[in-house]
């Protein structure tokens, strides 16, 4: 395949085509933000005690039935137990007072008939509406898990479809299912419903995510390209996590937030006439007319003339499909790959790690989550800055190395956050940098794989904590750090084209060789041929 960039270098690199691309791009991203971590919400356990189901005893015994347990240092009253209430009853008939008897001389009992919840904060929740407090307390985690379960389906499958499919048919198809899917978790009658229905919203979340990524790195001009895929993409985002909290604090319903979530999503209907299918991806299939077609009307727009044949026929030839196997085909994709894949699960383990280890912060609960999204922001700012002056592999080194330190002082925690939060952001450009354009989509989604595996993890890591508080510092510096060693094994992508068929990224390994080569036998000259690449 000829060189994509060169061919339509004459579209410029920041024309109308392009600006209006990427703003329609980045709403998307909005969505995800809105999407991806509604379950804060609507997983909530409010405040709760055993019910008390008799309507004959005073408000003072009704009070008295809860006994007080110390928990984290603080008396508060018990979430699990009560005193028997035959006994209490019994007290209560005989005219005794509760401050007249030795409460802690009476037998304790289970939430038999139940729990009552506090509407403070929140008027219905999954935990308040199917009870899943005490020992049914695990199914809030397990329900969470469930997303990143519906990830790795959808890192794996949306990949393939997209790369047989195209990227527009994929991107919008995942779109609607997703918000149809939300739909009718709304109306679960049971836990286990909306546990499946929520695999699926993982599922179709994530093949949106990475499809959109995928798509706005193969149309975009290479000075948007970066822009887009670190603060575009993941600003976005961000900007949609800031605004769930507020519509959260508005709509405190679950079952009504998630059908507000859901019906925003007609807002998008009109960009499936606004965003065009990727013409590197037709080329990829030997679909010249439909590319040219595309990039001319891009040319339109940006109000440059084109040349009579923009691809040759004979430069093109059209590409068999690629599957799995594919990405390890040959000793140096598969090196590739296998770094790759142990970044993202590294970061992964780290970022929702240190998350899930502050989701305890006392406060307002909307509050936490808006400042919890807005700490991100100057991660994404400062890694735009550095891609687009510096060379990858140095920037994403110096993410993972500050991740780590966090196991030498706790009081780092935050500095560790910012350093996975600008790790995310940079592997996501450099792995699209990396792969070839017949196999960038299927990379992407195996990396987001590895990526799932890791936040299906990290709770768990977390968890041990409950046996030594320094154990899962420990466990996430020592990995983030060594990650961080051995993506200088990768090669560097700073300054290249895209590649686009397998030979141009394997020639991009073995010209780094014979630069390296050519430094020492040119006297440190070294001769930077990107056009051939």
């Amino acid at each position: 395949m000829a060189n994509y960039d060169e061919d339509t270098a004459f579209l410029g690199q920041k024309g109308p085509f392009f600006v209006n691309l990427f703003f329609l791009l980045n709403a998307i991203y909005i969505s995800t933000g809105l999407h991806g971590l509604y379950i804060v919400f609507v997983g909530a356990s409010p405040s709760h005690h055993c019910r008390i189901a008799d309507g004959n005893l005073s408000e003072e015994w009704m009070t008295a039935s809860i006994p007080n347990e110390t928990v984290n240092g603080k008396l508060q009253p018990s979430q699990c137990r009560r005193y028997s209430l035959e006994t209490v009853r019994k007290l209560s008939a005989q005219g005794y007072s509760p401050l007249e008897v030795n409460l802690t001389d009476i037998t304790l009992e289970t939430c038999v008939d139940g729990w009552s919840y506090s509407t403070e904060i929140y008027h219905s929740t999954i935990v308040s509406e199917w009870d899943l407090v005490c020992d049914s307390e695990w199914r809030v985690p397990f329900t969470t898990s469930t997303l990143y379960m519906g990830y790795l389906l959808g890192s794996l499958v949306s990949g393939q479809l997209s790369d047989r499919f195209g990227r527009k048919k994929v991107l919008f198809v995942s779109l609607a299912a997703e918000a149809l899917v939300i739909l009718a978790q709304s109306f679960s009658n049971s836990w286990l419903l909306f546990c499946i229905l929520y695999f699926f919203v993982g599922a179709f979340q994530i093949s949106l995510y990475i499809t959109a990524f995928v798509l706005g790195s193969e149309v975009l001009s290479k000075s948007l390209r970066v822009l887009f895929t670190t603060l575009g993409a993941f600003l976005h985002y961000c900007i949609g996590y800031m605004v769930l909290p507020w519509m959260a604090f508005a709509v405190r319903d679950w079952r009504s937030l998630l059908r507000v979530l859901s019906g925003l999503t007609v807002v998008y209907i009109p960009l499936w006439w606004l965003i065009p299918e990727s013409p590197r991806w037709l080329l990829s299939q030997g679909r010249v007319l439909e590319s040219e077609a595309i990039v001319r009307e891009a040319a339109e727009k940006n109000k440059v003339s084109v040349p009579e044949v923009i691809f040759s026929e004979s430069q093109v030839k059209e590409n068999s499909k690629f599957s799995v196997l594919d990405v390890l085909q040959t000793r140096d994709i598969r090196r590739t790959t296998f770094l790759c894949l142990l970044l993202w699960m590294a970061i992964n383990i780290g970022y929702f790690g240190l998350s899930l280890n502050t989701t305890n912060l006392s406060g307002d609960p909307f509050l936490n989550c808006f400042l919890s999204a807005v700490t991100e922001v100057p991660a994404y700012i400062m890694s735009t800055i550095l891609l687009k002056s510096c060379p990858r592999r140095p920037v994403l080194w110096t993410g993972r190395s500050l991740t780590g330190q966090h196991t030498l002082a706790l009081v780092l925690e935050m500095a560790g956050k910012f350093g996975f939060t600008m790790s995310f952001t940079v592997v996501y450009i450099y792995t699209a940098e990396l792969y070839p354009t017949v196999l960038r989509n299927l990379g992407m989604g195996l990396c987001s794989s590895a990526a799932r595996i890791g936040s299906i993890t990290a709770p768990y890591i977390i968890f041990l904590g409950t046996f030594n508080k320094y154990l899962p510092y420990i466990l996430m510096g020592s990995l983030t750090i060594a990650s961080s060693i051995t993506n200088m094994f990768l090669p560097e992508t700073f300054g290249k084209v895209l590649p686009e068929t397998l030979e141009q990224m394997q020639k991009c390994r073995s010209f780094v060789r014979r630069d390296k080569h050519t430094v020492e036998e040119g006297k440190g000259t070294v001769i930077m041929k990107e056009d051939k690449i």
